[in-house]
């Protein structure tokens, strides 16, 4: 098939008609209309067979990844009533503008010749074949570490449940060997109804701890082996008096909070219309939303700075805490085992299939290959979490660390240099009006980094440019942020080891 013809299909596969056509919204009436023939149809209905995750799917396997609101009012603790609301505010619209960008990127790239399908995919066109390496080992590093984070606190709901009775490292490897079992699952469409069901116990134990949290005092004896302070009345802030690196941290948790983005485009790729791609994640970030603020500010209400880094477990009542632990072991793991398939995909393909020329993913040689991943990478998860026990230090590193870059430093970075190639190449020979003059410089050539960054002569615009701009001042803002976020975690995590009970690899627990 002639290549111009099979990308015509593969956008009216994805659900980008030609202008003017009447087409319905479904079905496969839309492709005849559209004016195929019958075998056109039949190979653009293969292509949507392939990917089968639905707009609704893709709505839940976002907010079960971005959706931690238990770590909201930790936020609002480190920065205060006015700070955290603003924080809130502007990073979820940031994060919302930089998913919308993600999508775009997506669309513009993607083809039924050079398909993409990860986020590396998407930095290889923008950025090359070395920055790609760099994003495929972060990105595994950024999941990792996920897996690390929701396994301490799962390990925190069951000590709780114990009421100390078993080793804090134990309880850690016992959630290691649920992931390993969970992660036995390869493919997201099966995950997506897992996914919908941790949405709802979320909502469920947000809804519960409400009411728990404006009938019981703080967790007085937790709050000590957290941060050792001693119990005394509840005091809230306008704007927070701790110090520098403590409200650098809760900024980043509110980060971690957003973070999400890295799985975008493997969500996309699995979807049958791609282009509903926006509506879902419109409707996921506005929930999102929703449910951070109103928990953030009304945990923080009630516990000030006796507010625990995981909320439900701040109150004082073990009846109250049993039932909060329990809902949240099951939605906790449920999303480890989504970041643990996502950071072993990228590993699989990019590291057995591309460089070891491994079997496929889908294969039965790959199946066996694919259970000795999961193990390595989920006991490598346990290093992590074992080595920095406290959840809220290393949300905040992860935070600053991946979080950063894929929610807002890459999105942007990644759309600017897009941009800067489209305005580069305008004037190639291929684009010239005659076909002949055009221009075949190369990027040695300090001409065509200038007419990348300006605009070509002919195709300038300046709202183009503009944009162009913007997207590279908020690229440099994110790196400036995340090395900052960075610096103060760190201080984090050593203020966190003088204060805190828990130890690495220890049987002594932070609550």
């Amino acid at each position: 098939m002639p290549p111009r013809i099979a990308d015509r299909l593969f956008d009216i596969a994805r659900g980008i008609l030609p202008t003017g056509d009447n087409v319905p919204s479904s079905g496969s009436d839309e492709l005849q209309i559209a004016g195929l023939t019958d075998i056109e149809v039949d190979k653009v209905n293969a292509w949507r067979a392939i990917r089968q995750a639905s707009w609704a799917g893709a709505f839940y396997l976002c907010t079960t990844d971005i959706l931690g609101p238990f770590n909201a009012p930790y936020a609002f603790r480190q920065n205060g009533y006015v700070p955290g609301t603003l924080l809130y505010v502007f990073m979820g619209s940031l994060a919302f503008y930089c998913g919308g960008l993600l999508w775009w990127l997506y669309v513009k790239l993607d083809s039924d010749r050079f398909p993409v399908k990860s986020y590396s995919d998407i930095t290889e066109r923008t950025a090359g074949k070395y920055m790609r390496v760099l994003v495929t080992w972060l990105v595994f590093i950024h999941m990792i570490v996920n897996v690390a984070t929701t396994s301490l606190s799962a390990a925190q709901s069951l000590y709780q449940l114990s009421k100390g009775r078993i080793c804090f490292v134990v309880a850690i490897i016992v959630w290691i060997v649920v992931g390993c079992l969970l992660n036995q699952i390869r493919t997201l469409k099966r995950y997506s109804w897992l996914a919908s069901s941790a949405i709802w116990i979320n909502l469920l134990v947000i809804f519960l701890s409400v009411g728990f949290i404006a009938h019981s005092p703080p967790n007085y004896t937790a709050a000590k082996a957290s941060y050792g302070i001693e119990a005394g009345p509840v005091i809230t802030q306008k704007f927070a008096t701790y110090p520098f690196y403590e409200r650098i941290n809760g900024v980043m948790n509110i980060v971690y909070a957003y973070g999400g983005a890295t799985i975008f485009p493997q969500i996309i790729a699995e979807m049958r219309r791609p282009m509903d791609f926006l509506k879902a994640f419109s409707m996921a970030q506005a929930v999102i939303f929703s449910i951070y603020v109103f928990y953030g500010l009304y945990v923080y209400s009630f516990q000030g700075q006796y507010t625990l880094p995981v909320a439900f477990q701040g109150v004082s009542k073990y009846s109250w805490q049993t039932v909060g632990n329990a809902l949240n072991l099951v939605s906790t793991i449920i999303a480890g085992g989504l970041y643990g398939n996502i950071g072993l995909k990228i590993l699989y393909v990019n590291v057995i299939e591309r460089f070891l020329k491994g079997p496929a993913l889908l294969s039965s040689r790959g199946r066996l290959c694919w259970s000795l991943l999961v193990l390595a990478f989920w006991w490598v998860g346990f290093v992590i979490g074992s080595a920095i026990p406290q959840v809220q230090t290393l949300s905040g590193m992860v935070g600053a660390a991946t979080n950063m870059q894929f929610t807002y430093s890459f999105p942007t970075g990644f759309t600017f240099l897009y941009l800067m190639q489209l305005d580069a190449a305008a004037d190639d020979a291929p684009y010239s009006p005659d076909g002949a003059t055009g221009r075949v410089d190369t990027w040695q050539s300090l001409s065509r980094w200038r007419r990348g960054f300006l605009g070509s002569p002919r195709t300038r615009r300046p709202i183009l440019q503009a944009f162009k701009l913007v997207n590279l001042v908020l690229c440099i803002a994110a790196l400036a942020t995340a090395g900052l976020g960075i610096y103060g975690s760190g201080l984090s995590i050593a203020a966190a080891f003088k204060s805190s009970v828990a130890t690495s690899f220890g049987c002594a627990a932070p609550v």
